[in-house]
């Protein structure tokens, strides 16, 4: 059963840092790829970061760029949203997701989310 918990989420001030884990089991982590996906009231889900465990490759959304920062560790299989320099804009529930890396913008598994609120 494919499983994917997140944690790390809360409550900071704009300007402050978080970070996010997605710890992942019941696939093949190495082959697949993990994304982290937000959504803020009102709006329509969005991709914010991803990368391929595969080879590394890592994406951003523009607006997240030089300020986040996505890594995996194959040993914990976890992957990680470093988040720096946090905006109100920023403040949505922030889900991991895990499909192949070709499907990694529409993934299958989806973990149940958490809350980053950022005050100004």
């Amino acid at each position: 059963e494919v499983q994917l918990v997140e944690s790390g989420g809360g409550l900071v001030q704009a300007g402050g840092s978080l970070t996010l884990s997605c710890a992942a089991s019941g696939f093949s982590f190495d082959d697949y790829g993990i994304g982290w996906f937000r959504q803020a009231p009102g709006k329509e889900r969005e991709v914010v970061s991803a990368i391929s465990n595969a080879d590394g490759t890592t994406w951003y959304r523009d607006s997240v760029k030089g300020r986040f920062t996505i890594s995996s560790d194959h040993a914990k299989n976890t992957v990680y949203l470093q988040m720096n320099s946090l905006k109100p804009g920023d403040t949505a529930v922030y889900y991991c997701a895990a499909d192949y890396p070709y499907r990694i913008y529409t993934p299958e598994y989806w973990g149940l989310g958490t809350q980053v609120t950022v005050s100004s």
